[in-house]
């Protein structure tokens, strides 16, 4: 029998819904399309949403003390902080861990527990010039599930924050083959996955198939839908991600791939309590995009059963 929004909402207590920067069009610190942070909290609240990822770092206030005002106001929790980093560049390692520091002091002073790892991208987000080789060396990917680990080990014993690698398009972690190497020559104890539905898509993958075979090292999620006509266009004129986004490959739900109502049917049966936040990248976009389109998808996938509550200390 087919599972309702109705059974559904009875079993996807464990799945806690936020949104992210990401859906309001920010991509940068600071980007004369975006609009200023103000705004974007205000409109967080203003769609429902209680918790909030905390993007790109230096666009939300990085003062603790400002952020934890500017969050008390308007009722808003965080639910994780975020950070770029090449995992497969040993010379880059100190200038890496350096922000990874920042951001992870930021998301502990916030009372959240998760960093989520976005892999160095070997195309300009801007550009779609190509940066670096889309193919990791055997050399690199022997030391990439090391250096995940060293990582989160670190993140685990200074800040209490966990580390969830995010898969990425047009990165090294993209394809499915690339996220289960990742999750087989790293451990669970510090390194696991932000699996994020539409870049797995994207990269040609299986949502409920990685579910259902990875679900205990799945710490936390995004969820986004694309659009299939757009993913045919990336594959044949070989796309870069930026350009995918403003031909409007982020879609929102129920439309587009992976479906969304199975994604958090197979996510309703993991045994732990999992945030689940909204991505639909829209950058760059006229300010008066996003709200509607937050609020539309809030009210979809709580119909779903996701709850917009979490209890305290409940981190995986």
């Amino acid at each position: 029998m087919a599972t309702t929004p109705s059974t559904l909402r009875t079993v996807a207590g464990n799945l806690c819904l936020g949104s992210a920067p990401d859906s309001w069009g920010i991509w940068f610190p600071e980007d004369e399309h975006q609009v200023p942070y103000t705004r974007f909290l205000d409109e967080l609240a203003q769609a429902g949403y209680e918790w909030l990822e905390l993007g790109p770092y230096g666009y939300l206030p990085t003062d603790p003390a400002v952020l934890a005002e500017e969050l008390a106001v308007r009722g808003l929790k965080v639910s994780g902080g975020t950070a770029f980093g090449a995992l497969h560049r040993p010379e880059a390692w100190n200038e890496m861990l350096a922000h990874v520091r920042q951001v992870a002091a930021l998301t502990a002073a916030a009372g959240a527990h998760h960093l989520v790892l976005i892999p160095h991208m070997y195309r300009d987000e801007k550009t779609g010039a190509f940066t670096e080789s889309p193919e990791l060396t055997a050399e690199q990917w022997a030391g990439f599930g090391q250096n995940a680990d060293r990582l989160g080990k670190l993140l685990l014993e200074e800040y209490d924050v966990r580390l969830v690698l995010h898969p990425h398009a047009d990165s090294h972690i993209q394809t499915q083959p690339e996220i289960e190497r990742l999750l087989n020559e790293s451990d669970s104890r510090y390194t696991n996955l932000c699996l994020d539905t539409g870049h797995v898509v994207y990269g040609g993958g299986d949502n409920v198939d990685l579910i259902r075979r990875f679900g205990e090292r799945i710490g936390y999620v995004h969820i986004k839908q694309m659009d299939p006509t757009i993913l045919d266009q990336v594959a044949t004129e070989n796309l870069s991600f930026g350009e995918a986004v403003k031909r409007g490959v982020c879609v929102t739900p129920p439309a587009g791939v992976p479906d969304p109502a199975s994604v958090v049917e197979e996510l309703a049966k993991l045994d732990a309590e999992v945030f689940v936040i909204v991505e639909q990248d829209l950058y760059p976009c006229a300010p008066d995009v996003p709200l509607p389109i937050a609020i539309r998808t809030r009210e979809h996938l709580t119909g779903l059963g996701l709850s917009e509550t979490r209890r305290p200390n409940s981190h995986r």
